[in-house]
């Protein structure tokens, strides 16, 4: 018998964060985004196609885009044929590997030429100017062979509840689900990436400027590895010029490389707070850090994961604080808490980083993520990240319902 007390409650919950996702943003950005509105108190509209969705990103009027179905951007801009190269990093060619489109000459003399066919949407993302909210309703929210760019100086923009895909797969240089360079105030959050050619978010060599990136999934799992098993190698590059990044209660499963990777081009400038993910099955490598990067890792989580930070990343010159056992408090005076240990279960060195100098990059900081331990992390990030679950007890988004991370401001 249908219990009728008991399915009323239920939807009692559960509405009000339905209602929430279908109208508008939910919740608010902490950490380094903290104070961006996106297309504030624009009234929420969802667009009837993808070239009505690509005009109203990239004008200049502020708005509410709602993504209530799948925008499928497959062959919109047709197919190309070309040459190709197959990199040394393909040993297993036609069985699970990935060979490369030639974007910006990058194919090298020595490695044997392919013919590639690639979709010339996914090349290139949608350019999204200023003060946008794109918030995807329940998890209807798709964007299928195509991704973002936020470049040329806009700002005020969040991204909520969308999955991006398929993005040319099998080929590296396929194509970036979300590029960040040349922007500041941005919110990426409860979004879900998977099957990108190359990586799923980057920051290119003009800065990204102050960014949230919360309660994502970051799915590799491809029939298309650089790494040949099965994982995605290209994740998350972050190399811009002054980024101020917050990465937290992320899922990261399935991946082999730049897991993230921070730092290591010319004239980067980046403080980069990783706090309470969970990063699962890594056959390869979790973060590669190196110059001009100021990392903070607490109360993150590594399940199965070979290498969770590279043996380079203590030489490459950049600066790490991976909260060593008896160092928590050393974090009081920055952050107004301590620091939450790291936890790894079956998987490699973690390292001993002990540079506090990283945490005087959190000066003057809107808010502070507050860190939960890696324990409590473990089930609540991998329950509520990815989309379909804004406002069902995920992260320290402010307003978000049954919150069980939460923030501190100053």
């Amino acid at each position: 018998m249908v219990n009728i007390a008991a399915v009323a409650r239920a939807a009692a919950f559960f509405l009000p964060a339905l209602v929430a996702a279908q109208s508008g943003v939910v919740g608010s950005a902490t950490g380094f985004a903290q104070g961006v509105t996106g297309g504030g108190d624009a009234a929420a509209a969802a667009p009837s196609d993808v070239a009505e969705l690509i005009s109203w990103l990239e004008d200049e009027t502020p708005r509410t885009i709602l993504i209530d179905k799948e925008f499928n951007f497959l062959e919109t801009e047709g197919t190309k044929t070309a040459t190709g190269c197959r990199p040394d990093s393909n040993t297993c060619p036609d069985n699970g590997g990935q060979d490369a489109i030639n974007e910006a000459n990058w194919c090298s003399s020595s490695y044997p030429s392919v013919e590639v066919t690639y979709d010339q949407a996914a090349m290139e993302g949608i350019n999204v100017k200023s003060n946008k909210s794109l918030i995807g309703v329940g998890d209807k929210g798709v964007l299928r062979g195509k991704g973002l760019r936020l470049t040329g100086g806009v700002e005020n923009i969040i991204i909520q509840n969308i999955h991006i895909t398929e993005l040319n797969p099998k080929y590296i240089w396929g194509g970036d689900a979300i590029t960040l360079a040349g922007s500041d105030k941005v919110w990426i959050d409860h979004n879900k990436f998977s099957l990108v050619g190359r990586q799923m978010i980057v920051t290119g060599y003009d800065k990204a400027g102050k960014v949230t990136i919360s309660n994502n999934e970051f799915d590799g799992q491809t029939e298309w590895s650089a790494s040949c098993n099965g994982e995605h190698y290209w994740t998350v590059l972050v190399y811009g010029a002054d980024d101020q990044i917050t990465f937290a209660g992320n899922y990261m499963h399935d991946t082999s490389g730049r897991s993230p990777k921070i730092g290591g081009a010319d004239g980067a400038g980046i403080t980069f707070h990783s706090v309470n993910n969970v990063f699962e099955t890594n056959k390869g490598h979790n973060f590669d850090i190196g110059s001009g990067a100021e990392v903070l890792l607490e109360g993150n989580v590594f399940n199965n994961c070979n290498q969770p930070i590279t043996e380079k990343s203590a030489s490459e010159g950049g600066t790490i604080f991976n909260t060593p056992s008896g160092s928590e408090s050393s974090c009081s005076s920055a952050l107004g808490r301590a620091c939450q240990a790291n936890q790894l279960t079956s998987s490699g060195d973690f390292g001993t980083y002990k540079d506090t100098s990283v945490l005087e990059g959190f000066n003057g900081a809107a808010s502070i993520w507050e860190a939960t331990t890696a324990a409590e992390a473990a089930s609540a990030v991998v329950a509520n990240a990815g989309i379909g679950k804004i406002g069902s007890g995920a992260a320290s988004s402010e307003g978000a319902s049954n919150s069980t991370m939460k923030y501190r401001r100053f």
